[in-house]
Protein backbone atom coordinates (compact mmCIF):
# COMPACT_ATOMS: atom_id res chain seq x y z
CA UNK A 1 0.00 0.00 0.00
CA UNK A 2 0.99 3.65 -0.44
CA UNK A 3 1.98 5.62 2.63
CA UNK A 4 3.83 8.81 3.53
CA UNK A 5 6.72 8.87 5.96
CA UNK A 6 6.08 12.52 6.91
CA UNK A 7 2.40 13.22 6.15
CA UNK A 8 2.40 16.35 8.35
CA UNK A 9 4.15 18.18 5.48
CA UNK A 10 0.74 18.58 3.82
CA UNK A 11 -0.28 21.17 6.44
CA UNK A 12 1.86 23.56 4.36
CA UNK A 13 -0.49 23.16 1.40
CA UNK A 14 -2.29 26.55 1.89
CA UNK A 15 0.97 28.43 2.54
CA UNK A 16 1.14 30.22 -0.88
CA UNK A 17 -2.47 31.38 -0.53
CA UNK A 18 -1.82 32.64 3.01
CA UNK A 19 1.21 34.59 1.83
CA UNK A 20 -0.77 36.15 -1.00
CA UNK A 21 -3.75 36.82 1.27
CA UNK A 22 -2.01 38.42 4.25
CA UNK A 23 1.02 40.15 2.77
CA UNK A 24 0.93 43.49 0.95
CA UNK A 25 1.66 43.40 -2.77
CA UNK A 26 4.56 45.41 -4.12
CA UNK A 27 3.36 48.87 -5.29
CA UNK A 28 4.71 49.94 -8.67
CA UNK A 29 5.24 53.45 -7.28
CA UNK A 30 7.74 52.00 -4.80
CA UNK A 31 9.76 50.26 -7.43
CA UNK A 32 13.45 50.98 -7.38
CA UNK A 33 13.53 51.65 -11.09
CA UNK A 34 11.53 54.77 -12.06
CA UNK A 35 10.53 55.22 -15.68
CA UNK A 36 9.50 58.92 -16.03
CA UNK A 37 8.04 58.46 -19.48
CA UNK A 38 5.76 55.54 -18.61
CA UNK A 39 2.75 57.72 -19.23
CA UNK A 40 3.73 57.92 -22.89
CA UNK A 41 2.46 54.40 -23.20
CA UNK A 42 -1.04 55.44 -22.17
CA UNK A 43 -3.78 55.10 -24.66
CA UNK A 44 -5.45 52.38 -26.66
CA UNK A 45 -3.75 49.05 -26.26
CA UNK A 46 -2.11 50.08 -22.97
CA UNK A 47 -1.29 47.16 -20.75
CA UNK A 48 -3.04 47.50 -17.39
CA UNK A 49 -0.17 46.27 -15.23
CA UNK A 50 -1.79 46.79 -11.84
CA UNK A 51 -4.97 44.92 -12.73
CA UNK A 52 -3.50 42.16 -14.90
CA UNK A 53 -5.14 38.84 -14.21
CA UNK A 54 -2.85 35.96 -13.29
CA UNK A 55 -2.74 33.64 -16.30
CA UNK A 56 -4.84 30.54 -15.77
CA UNK A 57 -2.19 28.18 -17.09
CA UNK A 58 0.50 29.64 -14.85
CA UNK A 59 -1.85 29.54 -11.84
CA UNK A 60 -2.70 25.88 -12.38
CA UNK A 61 0.94 25.09 -13.09
CA UNK A 62 2.09 26.79 -9.91
CA UNK A 63 -0.48 24.89 -7.85
CA UNK A 64 0.60 21.58 -9.35
CA UNK A 65 4.28 22.35 -8.76
CA UNK A 66 3.63 23.23 -5.12
CA UNK A 67 1.54 20.09 -4.61
CA UNK A 68 4.22 17.92 -6.25
CA UNK A 69 6.95 19.44 -4.07
CA UNK A 70 4.94 18.81 -0.90
CA UNK A 71 4.23 15.24 -1.99
CA UNK A 72 7.95 14.62 -2.56
CA UNK A 73 8.81 16.20 0.81
CA UNK A 74 6.28 13.92 2.54
CA UNK A 75 8.43 10.97 1.34
CA UNK A 76 5.88 8.71 -0.36
CA UNK A 77 6.72 5.02 -0.41
CA UNK A 78 5.16 1.77 -1.44
CA UNK A 79 5.01 -0.79 1.38
CA UNK A 80 4.69 -4.40 0.24
CA UNK A 81 2.97 -7.35 1.85
CA UNK A 82 4.55 -8.76 5.04
CA UNK A 83 7.19 -11.39 4.35
CA UNK A 84 7.97 -13.92 7.07
CA UNK A 85 11.64 -14.21 7.89
CA UNK A 86 13.12 -17.64 8.48
CA UNK A 87 13.36 -18.20 12.21
CA UNK A 88 16.69 -19.30 13.55
CA UNK A 89 15.61 -22.61 15.06
CA UNK A 90 17.13 -26.02 15.61
CA UNK A 91 18.69 -28.51 13.23
CA UNK A 92 16.78 -31.76 13.70
CA UNK A 93 17.64 -35.01 12.01
CA UNK A 94 15.21 -37.94 12.08
CA UNK A 95 16.68 -41.44 11.74
CA UNK A 96 14.06 -44.10 10.96
CA UNK A 97 14.63 -47.86 11.05
CA UNK A 98 13.59 -49.63 7.81
CA UNK A 99 14.65 -53.14 8.79
CA UNK A 100 12.36 -56.07 8.04
CA UNK A 101 10.91 -56.14 11.58
CA UNK A 102 9.25 -52.76 10.95
CA UNK A 103 6.76 -54.64 8.73
CA UNK A 104 5.04 -56.23 11.74
CA UNK A 105 1.38 -55.18 11.83
CA UNK A 106 1.07 -54.81 15.58
CA UNK A 107 0.17 -51.10 15.79
CA UNK A 108 -3.30 -49.57 15.48
CA UNK A 109 -4.08 -46.36 13.60
CA UNK A 110 -7.62 -44.97 13.47
CA UNK A 111 -9.00 -48.38 14.39
CA UNK A 112 -7.02 -50.27 11.75
CA UNK A 113 -4.05 -52.57 12.17
CA UNK A 114 -0.94 -51.11 10.55
CA UNK A 115 2.71 -51.99 10.57
CA UNK A 116 5.25 -50.21 12.72
CA UNK A 117 6.64 -48.14 9.86
CA UNK A 118 3.23 -46.79 8.90
CA UNK A 119 2.52 -45.70 12.47
CA UNK A 120 5.96 -44.08 12.62
CA UNK A 121 5.34 -42.20 9.36
CA UNK A 122 2.06 -40.70 10.54
CA UNK A 123 3.29 -39.66 13.98
CA UNK A 124 6.64 -38.34 12.76
CA UNK A 125 4.94 -36.39 9.95
CA UNK A 126 2.74 -34.57 12.48
CA UNK A 127 5.85 -33.76 14.51
CA UNK A 128 7.68 -32.39 11.46
CA UNK A 129 4.70 -30.26 10.47
CA UNK A 130 4.78 -28.45 13.82
CA UNK A 131 8.48 -27.60 13.70
CA UNK A 132 8.12 -24.21 12.05
CA UNK A 133 11.50 -22.46 11.87
CA UNK A 134 13.58 -25.63 12.32
CA UNK A 135 15.66 -27.26 9.62
CA UNK A 136 14.67 -30.90 9.29
CA UNK A 137 16.63 -33.76 7.74
CA UNK A 138 15.90 -37.47 7.27
CA UNK A 139 18.15 -40.52 7.60
CA UNK A 140 16.87 -43.98 6.68
CA UNK A 141 18.72 -47.06 7.82
CA UNK A 142 18.61 -50.84 7.69
CA UNK A 143 21.76 -52.86 7.08
CA UNK A 144 23.29 -49.54 6.06
CA UNK A 145 22.35 -45.92 6.62
CA UNK A 146 21.96 -43.14 4.09
CA UNK A 147 20.86 -39.53 4.03
CA UNK A 148 17.45 -39.29 2.39
CA UNK A 149 16.89 -35.55 2.94
CA UNK A 150 19.53 -32.96 3.90
CA UNK A 151 18.64 -30.25 6.39
CA UNK A 152 15.95 -28.02 4.97
CA UNK A 153 13.20 -25.58 5.96
CA UNK A 154 10.93 -27.35 3.45
CA UNK A 155 9.04 -29.52 5.89
CA UNK A 156 6.60 -30.79 3.28
CA UNK A 157 9.37 -32.31 1.21
CA UNK A 158 10.73 -34.17 4.23
CA UNK A 159 7.23 -35.49 5.00
CA UNK A 160 6.75 -36.63 1.39
CA UNK A 161 10.06 -38.50 1.30
CA UNK A 162 9.33 -40.09 4.68
CA UNK A 163 5.96 -41.33 3.43
CA UNK A 164 7.64 -42.86 0.38
CA UNK A 165 10.07 -44.92 2.49
CA UNK A 166 9.62 -48.70 2.42
CA UNK A 167 11.06 -51.46 4.56
CA UNK A 168 14.12 -53.47 3.52
CA UNK A 169 15.14 -50.81 0.97
CA UNK A 170 18.39 -50.37 2.93
CA UNK A 171 18.69 -54.04 3.92
CA UNK A 172 17.02 -56.34 6.39
CA UNK A 173 19.29 -55.71 9.40
CA UNK A 174 19.77 -52.74 11.75
CA UNK A 175 22.79 -50.44 11.64
CA UNK A 176 22.17 -48.02 14.52
CA UNK A 177 25.81 -46.96 14.77
CA UNK A 178 25.96 -46.05 11.07
CA UNK A 179 22.77 -43.99 11.39
CA UNK A 180 24.35 -41.98 14.22
CA UNK A 181 27.51 -41.63 12.14
CA UNK A 182 25.49 -40.16 9.27
CA UNK A 183 23.90 -37.67 11.66
CA UNK A 184 27.29 -36.64 13.03
CA UNK A 185 28.56 -36.20 9.49
CA UNK A 186 25.76 -33.84 8.51
CA UNK A 187 25.22 -32.10 11.85
CA UNK A 188 28.64 -32.10 13.47
CA UNK A 189 29.97 -28.92 11.82
CA UNK A 190 26.78 -26.88 12.28
CA UNK A 191 26.18 -24.11 14.76
CA UNK A 192 23.30 -23.87 17.24
CA UNK A 193 21.07 -26.58 18.66
CA UNK A 194 21.45 -29.92 16.87
CA UNK A 195 19.25 -32.90 17.60
CA UNK A 196 18.96 -36.46 16.37
CA UNK A 197 15.74 -38.42 16.97
CA UNK A 198 16.53 -42.08 16.31
CA UNK A 199 13.75 -44.69 16.15
CA UNK A 200 14.36 -48.41 16.02
CA UNK A 201 12.56 -51.63 16.93
CA UNK A 202 15.64 -53.82 17.15
CA UNK A 203 19.26 -54.03 18.19
CA UNK A 204 22.40 -53.17 16.27
CA UNK A 205 23.11 -56.14 13.99
CA UNK A 206 24.97 -54.50 11.10
CA UNK A 207 27.08 -51.53 10.14
CA UNK A 208 30.68 -50.45 10.43
CA UNK A 209 30.40 -48.22 13.51
CA UNK A 210 29.69 -49.35 17.06
CA UNK A 211 26.63 -47.42 18.41
CA UNK A 212 28.34 -46.47 21.69
CA UNK A 213 31.46 -45.25 19.90
CA UNK A 214 29.26 -43.24 17.52
CA UNK A 215 27.45 -41.74 20.52
CA UNK A 216 30.81 -40.67 22.02
CA UNK A 217 31.67 -38.83 18.82
CA UNK A 218 28.22 -37.24 18.75
CA UNK A 219 28.62 -36.05 22.34
CA UNK A 220 31.99 -34.49 21.55
CA UNK A 221 30.38 -32.58 18.68
CA UNK A 222 27.52 -31.36 20.87
CA UNK A 223 24.86 -33.45 19.14
CA UNK A 224 21.95 -34.41 21.40
CA UNK A 225 20.25 -37.74 20.67
CA UNK A 226 16.74 -38.80 21.64
CA UNK A 227 16.21 -42.53 21.11
CA UNK A 228 12.87 -44.30 20.69
CA UNK A 229 12.38 -48.03 20.92
CA UNK A 230 9.12 -49.45 19.63
CA UNK A 231 7.47 -52.82 20.05
CA UNK A 232 4.08 -54.46 20.21
CA UNK A 233 1.85 -54.14 23.26
CA UNK A 234 4.67 -53.42 25.64
CA UNK A 235 6.61 -56.58 24.74
CA UNK A 236 10.14 -55.24 24.70
CA UNK A 237 12.04 -58.27 23.46
CA UNK A 238 14.06 -57.54 20.38
CA UNK A 239 14.63 -53.90 21.37
CA UNK A 240 18.13 -53.16 22.66
CA UNK A 241 16.95 -50.75 25.37
CA UNK A 242 20.28 -50.82 27.16
CA UNK A 243 22.17 -49.51 24.14
CA UNK A 244 19.48 -46.97 23.21
CA UNK A 245 19.41 -45.68 26.78
CA UNK A 246 23.19 -45.36 26.92
CA UNK A 247 23.26 -43.49 23.60
CA UNK A 248 20.72 -40.98 24.90
CA UNK A 249 22.46 -40.50 28.26
CA UNK A 250 25.88 -39.96 26.71
CA UNK A 251 24.59 -37.18 24.49
CA UNK A 252 22.29 -35.40 26.94
CA UNK A 253 19.07 -36.77 25.45
CA UNK A 254 16.46 -39.25 26.68
CA UNK A 255 15.31 -42.75 25.83
CA UNK A 256 11.62 -43.56 25.28
CA UNK A 257 9.70 -46.76 24.63
CA UNK A 258 6.47 -46.90 22.63
CA UNK A 259 4.30 -50.00 22.75
CA UNK A 260 1.48 -48.54 20.66
CA UNK A 261 0.58 -45.60 18.45
CA UNK A 262 -0.74 -43.45 21.31
CA UNK A 263 2.49 -43.84 23.28
CA UNK A 264 4.46 -42.96 20.15
CA UNK A 265 2.42 -39.75 19.78
CA UNK A 266 3.06 -38.90 23.42
CA UNK A 267 6.79 -39.40 22.99
CA UNK A 268 6.99 -37.00 20.06
CA UNK A 269 4.86 -34.53 22.04
CA UNK A 270 7.32 -34.75 24.94
CA UNK A 271 10.28 -34.14 22.63
CA UNK A 272 8.39 -31.20 21.15
CA UNK A 273 8.07 -29.69 24.64
CA UNK A 274 11.67 -30.45 25.57
CA UNK A 275 12.88 -28.75 22.39
CA UNK A 276 10.28 -25.99 21.80
CA UNK A 277 10.13 -24.12 18.52
CA UNK A 278 10.71 -20.39 18.35
CA UNK A 279 7.45 -18.53 18.96
CA UNK A 280 8.66 -15.05 17.97
CA UNK A 281 7.76 -14.98 14.28
CA UNK A 282 9.50 -12.07 12.58
CA UNK A 283 8.31 -10.42 9.41
CA UNK A 284 9.39 -7.50 7.31
CA UNK A 285 7.63 -5.44 4.68
CA UNK A 286 9.65 -4.36 1.63
CA UNK A 287 9.63 -0.58 1.17
CA UNK A 288 10.21 1.23 -2.13
CA UNK A 289 10.79 4.99 -2.10
CA UNK A 290 8.65 6.98 -4.56
CA UNK A 291 9.63 10.60 -3.78
CA UNK A 292 11.52 11.02 -7.04
CA UNK A 293 8.31 10.77 -9.11
CA UNK A 294 6.58 13.89 -7.73
CA UNK A 295 9.97 15.63 -7.60
CA UNK A 296 10.51 14.92 -11.28
CA UNK A 297 6.98 16.12 -12.05
CA UNK A 298 7.63 19.44 -10.31
CA UNK A 299 10.84 19.87 -12.30
CA UNK A 300 9.10 19.15 -15.61
CA UNK A 301 6.27 21.57 -14.84
CA UNK A 302 8.78 24.26 -13.86
CA UNK A 303 10.59 23.84 -17.18
CA UNK A 304 7.31 24.09 -19.06
CA UNK A 305 6.34 27.30 -17.27
CA UNK A 306 9.75 28.76 -18.06
CA UNK A 307 9.06 28.56 -21.79
CA UNK A 308 5.47 29.82 -21.56
CA UNK A 309 5.36 33.61 -22.20
CA UNK A 310 4.71 35.42 -18.90
CA UNK A 311 1.98 37.59 -20.44
CA UNK A 312 -0.07 34.64 -21.64
CA UNK A 313 -3.61 35.16 -20.45
CA UNK A 314 -3.04 38.73 -19.18
CA UNK A 315 -6.03 41.03 -19.41
CA UNK A 316 -5.65 43.95 -21.86
CA UNK A 317 -7.68 47.13 -22.14
CA UNK A 318 -8.56 48.60 -25.52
Amino acid sequence: MLEFEWPWVFVLLPLPWLIRRFTRPVNSAQAALQVPFIDDFAGPGRLDVEHAALPRTRLIGGILIWLALLTAAASPRWVGEPIELPIKGRDIMLAVDLSGSMERRDFTLEGKRVNRLMATKVVAANFIQQRVGDRIGLILFGSRAYLQTPLTFDRQTVITLLREAVTRIAGNDTAIGDAIGQAVKHLGDKQGDRILILLSDGENTAGKIDPIKAADIAAQDGLKIYTIGIGAGGRRFGVDEKTLTQIAQQTGGRYFYAGNTQELKQIYAIIDRLEPVESDNRTYRPVKALFYWPLALSLILSLILMVVPPWTGVTHEY
